[in-house]
């Protein structure tokens, strides 16, 4: 029991499930992961491949079996016409507008993009992109109801 007395206790619930908001924040974030990945795998010369699980039905016997398959990751940066890495930073299928009629990052080349990538997941983490993000979510919605 002495063990238990130096640590802090408190009453706490967890929490049911998250608002849209915060999922929509940590979706975007987990992409945000998997580019860094991607560049930090481009960086090293190596291929990133994550993979992910896929119900797959058998044409002859009908029976579905569960298979693991790669995730297709596209990159968000591209290199411009002046030879500087662009980034832009997606929300599905949408580019969000970082600020008004700005929708990329300019890097100054590919060493950087890494920190850059960084620097923009824990500005969506903070929240700093919530906006766009309902913007952008806003408009996918608004595709389904037509």
């Amino acid at each position: 029991m002495s063990a238990l007395t130096a640590l802090k206790l408190v009453t706490a619930k967890r929490p049911q499930s998250a608002s849209p908001l915060v999922q929509r924040r940590n979706k975007l974030s987990n992409q945000l992961w998997e580019q860094i990945e991607l560049a930090r795998a481009s960086a090293d010369g190596k291929t990133y491949a994550p993979t992910r699980l896929r119900t797959v039905k058998d044409k002859l016997t009908g029976a579905r079996t569960t298979v693991e398959a790669v995730k297709r990751v596209k990159q968000w940066w591209f290199v411009a016409d002046n030879g500087k890495v662009c980034l832009q930073v997606r929300y599905g299928t949408r580019v969000l507008e970082l600020a008004k009629g700005k929708n990329s990052i300019e890097i100054a080349n590919g060493a950087e993009l890494l920190s850059v990538l960084e620097i923009v997941k824990r500005s969506v983490e903070s929240g700093e992109l919530d906006a766009q993000i309902e913007t952008a979510s806003s408009a996918v919605r608004a595709r389904f109801l037509k």
